[in-house]
């Protein structure tokens, strides 16, 4: 019997293995997916200081490798309807960043690295269908019939997870209205935007729809915000967004497109973080789904690993129990703070309208309008649950 097998090979399942490898524990990491998998796009863009501190307890060095990649800009502008309202540039930190923005492949890349040179064994091609607990363990069966047993399981296998379905383990929560859609762009060399992280109100390249910009090395994001009657075709197909980025980035960019997707603001947590026997472990997408609005998934699924490595290596029901309380709170914190976001970038209030568009208009004489307005869209930042992953 394997002391720990964690199921999933993403951001967060690579750190959990490099969790239990910091503890001592021997490792293997079970993947649906082939080794030479294809992973696009940027997806959760931004690894949080608090994560990179995390990062660098399961291995030492690994932070200040993803920062050496990553981008970190100083400056922050929002706008609404064309006018600035807030810009801010801060003073280069001098030790760890707030936060380093690179796509998420290239987290991966850093991760499995790390997790090989520590010793973790991976299995591919693995996708479970069965598992089955006991006081004394867990046994995993694949779809191929080759079967695992462990002492612990740490399932990271994603927002479909096998594990939580097999333990029937429900995901409780709501599903916004109207979707988003998000561009990796790539630079143009000797021609790049500013490094700065830009959100525009009301933007009138796109018809009054609300935009992001986040540069990451090698490139940028766009997110627009599409409105709750627009056809996905009409704005989420590359042929699409080849109509509507120049109106938000300028021209030249139209082949210079790298991923296009869609996503819609689900907020979703867990029933339970571990099942009755207390051998199993959600962790990420496994355990909860919000929007990749400021990467709270990744981060927050990145803080439940180690959370969850810390947990499995004390070895006892109790200490599981603690796990699955303290993320649990931590996934209901960012599910309602999400919440708070949506309302504010999709407001179906006429009041929340009404105060954007006074706080746009005073922002010039009253800063702390603009501040608003830059903020908000993020959420709470405060008072959550310790390492929820929660940053912008």
């Amino acid at each position: 019997m394997k002391p720990a097998v964690v199921v999933g090979a993403g951001p967060v399942g690579l750190s959990a293995a490099l969790g239990l490898r910091a503890r001592g524990l021997p490792v293997v990491v079970l993947e649906a997916d082939a080794e030479d998998r294809e992973r696009p796009g940027s997806r959760a863009l931004f690894v949080h200081r608090e994560t990179l501190r995390l990062l660098d307890g399961m291995c030492p060095g690994l932070a200040a490798e993803i920062t050496a990649y990553g981008r970190t800009w100083h400056t922050r502008r929002t706008l609404y309807r064309g006018r600035e309202v807030y810009a801010r540039t801060f003073p280069p930190p001098s030790g760890l960043p707030p936060f380093t923005s690179l796509r998420q492949l290239d987290t991966e890349r850093f991760l499995r690295a790390a997790c090989e040179q520590e010793g973790v064994e991976f299995v591919w091609d693995a996708r479970v269908t069965e598992v089955r607990t006991a006081a004394s363990g867990v046994s995993l069966t694949g779809a191929d019939g080759r079967e695992w047993n462990a002492a612990y399981v740490v399932a990271a296998d994603g927002a479909r997870s096998a594990v939580r379905e097999a333990l029937g383990i429900a995901l409780e929560g709501t599903r916004g209205e109207g979707f988003h859609v998000v561009v990796d762009v790539a630079d143009v060399a000797g021609a790049e935007l500013p490094l700065e992280r830009v959100f525009h109100y009301e933007h009138p390249g796109v018809g009054g729809r609300s935009v992001m910009r986040v540069p990451f090395t090698g490139g940028f994001q766009v997110d627009l915000q599409c409105r709750d009657d627009d056809a996905e075709e009409a704005y989420g197909t590359e042929e699409a967004v080849r109509r509507w980025l120049p109106g938000v980035v300028g021209d030249g960019y139209a082949d210079r497109i790298l991923w296009v997707s869609t996503y819609r603001f689900l907020r979703k947590v867990a029933a339970s973080f571990t099942d009755p026997h207390r051998r199993v472990l959600l962790v990420g997408e496994a355990a909860h789904l919000f929007p990749p609005f400021g990467a709270r998934g990744m981060n927050s699924g990145i803080a439940d690993a180690a959370a969850a490595a810390e947990a499995v290596a004390a070895g006892t029901p109790e200490a599981v129990d603690a796990f699955a309380e303290v993320r649990r709170a931590a996934g209901l914190f960012n599910s309602e703070a999400a919440g708070v976001a949506l309302d504010h970038l999709r407001p179906t209030r006429r009041i929340v309208r009404l105060r954007q568009r006074a706080a746009a208009a005073l922002s010039p004489v009253l800063p702390s309008c603009g501040s608003w307005l830059e903020h908000a869209p993020y959420g709470p930042r405060h008072g959550a649950p310790a390492l929820a992953g929660r940053k912008y």
